[in-house]
């Protein structure tokens, strides 16, 4: 049997990078976005070597071809997922902004 789709994550391990699980939740989603964003224009670009007008007997193969592309990337891992791995083994790198805080003046 393949691998479970869900897995149920330690919270703590989450926010222990960022130290507030919602900051972690955050910084995966953006890298999760960003790596839907590759997967997508990898994707088009793939497909639109097929984008064809004429009708003949090589489009049936191309068509075949195009299947296979578009299975192997139905199969490959969510990439929410993937950011969620990345982030629990510090391979991404994020910044969080500090608020700002008003310094007293100097009177």
């Amino acid at each position: 049997m393949g691998k479970a789709s869900i897995i149920t994550r330690d919270i703590d391990k989450l926010a222990n990078a960022t130290g507030n699980v919602y900051q972690s939740v955050a910084v995966i989603s953006k890298r999760a976005r960003q790596l839907s964003t590759q997967i997508r224009e990898e994707l088009s670009g793939k497909l639109a070597e097929f984008a064809s007008t004429v009708d003949n007997l090589e489009e049936v193969f191309e068509n075949r071809e195009q299947i296979e592309i578009s299975k192997f990337y139905e199969r490959m891992p969510k990439p929410s997922t993937v950011a969620t791995e990345e982030f629990l083994d510090d391979e991404i790198r994020y910044r969080i902004p500090e608020e700002d805080v008003e310094q007293p003046s100097a009177l």
